[in-house]
């Protein structure tokens, strides 16, 4: 694990694998890198897999908000100019996602493919009440106030009665967000505007998304999809918005045979 200074931040990042292509992983909101254990597992033997703590989460630095979207992108434009990566696959779930989608417009060279899970590119009617809220929270009543609604949105209800060390772990991981990263990020979030550019998107990509996702359900998924000229579309059974966690063998199981079918990917 290592640290850079860049875009104003020190960014948290970590590297496991010492062969193939890059691929970057991108987390969710009041998330860390530490999300994606369970997929660097499968993916390090063919992949340099590089994780990092997004801006105001983990170990990265957390200053006053609001951020941008479009701010995120460029503190990941940063660490590619510091690890001198040029190519790179792309795996994001929610924001991760939005921050790919952000970043693939802008440098549209370098994703080798880019699969969103659970993410959107385009913000609800209700989108500034609902984030305001949130914020307001959070600024309130710490992140604790946030806890319970969070893991219901992102789990499924029999998952959550079945897994009570993953609510232990996931819910610890929400309480130790900066609630200056959890706001900064939410007004980012907020303001996604995006579809109606993704057909400016060329590389491979793969959308996934759980069934019984809420925050951002199937059809913000399909939106992308539709838009996405070369773009595949899957559904994941039995999930809500964490589906990297509900459904972890599914998800690795297909993120890996999505990577195994580009070009050049040595998986």
């Amino acid at each position: 694990m290592a640290f850079v200074h860049v875009n104003g931040i020190d960014l948290h990042y970590t590297i496991d694998g010492t062969q193939g292509p890059w691929l970057t992983m991108s987390h969710s909101l009041a998330c860390n890198f530490s999300a994606w254990d369970a997929q660097v597992e499968v993916l390090q033997k063919n992949f340099r897999v590089l994780r990092f703590d997004s801006r105001g989460h983990g170990q990265t630095s957390a200053p006053p908000g609001p951020y941008t979207l479009d701010q995120m992108a460029a503190d990941v434009h940063g660490l590619f100019l510091h690890l001198g990566i040029a190519r790179t696959h792309w795996l994001g779930i929610s924001m991760g996602g939005m921050i790919g989608q952000t970043y693939a417009l802008a440098h549209p060279d370098c994703f080798e493919s880019l699969i969103l899970a659970d993410s959107t590119s385009r913000r609800p009617p209700e989108a500034a009440a609902m984030w305001g809220e949130r914020i307001r929270i959070a600024q309130t009543q710490g992140m604790q106030g946030l806890v319970e609604s969070t893991l219901a949105r992102w789990f499924t209800a029999d998952y959550r009665a079945h897994h009570p060390e993953v609510m232990a772990r996931i819910g610890k991981g929400i309480l130790e967000t900066p609630v200056n990263g959890f706001c900064g990020c939410c007004d980012a979030i907020s303001k996604i505007d995006l579809l109606d550019r993704l057909h400016e998107i060329q590389c491979p990509t793969l959308i996934m998304v759980g069934e019984h996702d809420h925050g951002t359900p199937p059809e913000m998924s399909r939106q992308m999809h539709a838009n996405i000229k070369h773009s595949e579309f899957l559904l994941i059974p039995n999930a809500a918005h964490i589906a990297s966690i509900e459904q972890e063998t599914f998800f690795n199981s297909e993120i890996y045979k999505f990577l195994k079918q580009i070009p050049n990917t040595r998986a």
